[in-house]
């Protein structure tokens, strides 16, 4: 850990120290005293970073006061995109006057008695065209970073979609499904989201609400002082509920153990005391006029190696082939295609959430886009394959940066329909 922080603040400072180079370019046209003031400003910020990051390695975060840990975060991230994006242009332009340089000195023809003079007078500026440009493009996230966390993460977005499946019982024809995923309830700084995220719920009058894991960023106390909100949750049979990979504890320093454990056992309780039906590796039986829905939750499998494998599926669906229709309940979606398309044939639908679509992308007619393409092959939305569905929720929480650009936190309405032959 120490190792790594040390190397961080000093890529930090390295880059800092790079950039301000760019900076010197942009401030040769100003007053003595508007260059002098503008050079302040860039180092006290690249000082603030610093000792930020610094402040990050050598103490637990999670202890910090919640308003100070989110906003911490999220002036980093902002900062370090937007000046990784202007860190690019510099690259490009150094490279484009290195060529120039070797171009000029080395195979540039000049007259006999003039060359060795050349060698020792050629000087490339840097392009003060590259750099506007850097910081133009940089402008751009470091803008909507900012409107993402003012605006994207409390702008909840419903999103409707209808699956068909043709052994679907015509009593439970039409059954309304809603998912939420990925709360953590440790990155709130007021309960205003929440409250009406459970507002917008019990408008749907749902039949069934699946919430697919993430309750918490690390501790159970997170999610206390916002049970008496999300006990309101309702729906025709109940609140069914599995814990995802920050549920466990598992990114914190714990004393031992048995402090580990404990917090999970307060989580477990949590669920208890909102009324939800967690789900360890477990199943419940929805039955209506002699016909039956099974919800089967796992706990967290990940075919990701990062992500543990707490889960068993085979215990969970143990003696649930008589049902017409099987649900599942599992945080991560690679466990669509690391094991469930394979080994679990009977199970009709996953729910899942985990990537949070990245919290940022591009959603509009035609283009459908995010990083976290590129770590998860179903990432958001609706995928199918034989006959067999997942639905990938975008989460109505965030972790990290504490906003949504262009991924909205998401409250997903599934209905099923009985296919037609």
């Amino acid at each position: 850990m120490i190792i790594r922080a040390l190397i961080a603040v000093f890529l930090f400072i390295v880059i800092d120290f790079y950039l301000f180079d760019g900076v010197r370019t942009l401030t040769k046209g100003l007053t003595a005293t508007q260059e002098r003031n503008t050079h302040i400003v860039y180092w006290v910020f690249s000082v603030c970073t610093v000792l930020l990051l610094i402040a990050l390695f050598s103490s637990d975060i999670n202890n910090w006061p919640k308003w100070l840990r989110v906003y911490s975060i999220s002036f980093l991230v902002i900062l370090v995109i937007s000046k990784l994006i202007v860190l690019l242009f510099l690259f490009i332009d150094d490279a484009g006057r290195l060529v120039r340089y070797v171009s000029q000195t080395y195979f540039s023809k000049p007259s006999p008695d003039a060359a060795e003079t050349a060698k020792e007078t050629v000087s490339i500026s840097r392009s003060e065209f590259l750099i506007k440009i850097g910081l133009l493009i940089a402008s751009i996230p470091f803008l909507s970073l900012i409107y993402g966390m003012v605006h994207g993460a409390s702008n909840l977005s419903l999103k409707r979609k209808k699956v068909h499946l043709s052994h679907l019982p015509d009593v439970f024809e039409g059954l309304k499904i809603v998912q939420i995923s990925d709360l953590h309830t440790g990155s709130f700084v007021n309960d205003k989201i929440l409250r009406n995220a459970v507002e917008l719920i019990n408008e749907q009058k749902a039949d069934l609400i699946l919430f697919t894991g993430d309750l918490v960023n690390s501790k159970a106390d997170e999610v206390e002082p916002y049970i008496p909100i999300l006990k309101q949750l309702s729906s025709t049979h109940g609140v069914f509920s599995i814990t995802g990979n920050h549920d466990y504890g598992d990114y914190v320093r714990w004393p031992s153990k048995q402090h580990k454990q404990d917090n999970f056992d307060r989580l477990v309780n949590a669920h208890k005391l909102m009324g939800w039906d967690l789900l360890l590796d477990e199943h419940r039986n929805i039955e209506k006029d002699g016909e039956r829905i099974t919800v089967i939750g796992v706990q967290n499998w990940s075919a990701n190696l990062r992500f543990p494998k707490y889960g068993n599926l085979t215990r969970a669906s143990e003696n649930v082939d008589q049902s017409a229709v099987n649900i599942l309940l599992s945080h991560d979606p690679s466990h669509w295609r690391g094991e469930i398309l394979e080994r679990f044939k009977h199970i009709d639908i996953t729910f899942s959430g985990h990537t949070h679509g990245a919290q940022f992308g591009v959603e509009i007619p035609g283009i459908k886009w995010s990083p976290v393409k590129y770590f998860y092959k179903e990432w958001a939305g609706l995928y199918e394959h034989a006959e067999q569905y997942l639905y990938v929720n975008r989460g109505l929480g965030f972790l990290g940066y504490p906003g949504r650009v262009g991924m909205l936190p998401e409250i997903t309405l599934l209905e099923l329909h009985k296919k037609q032959a």
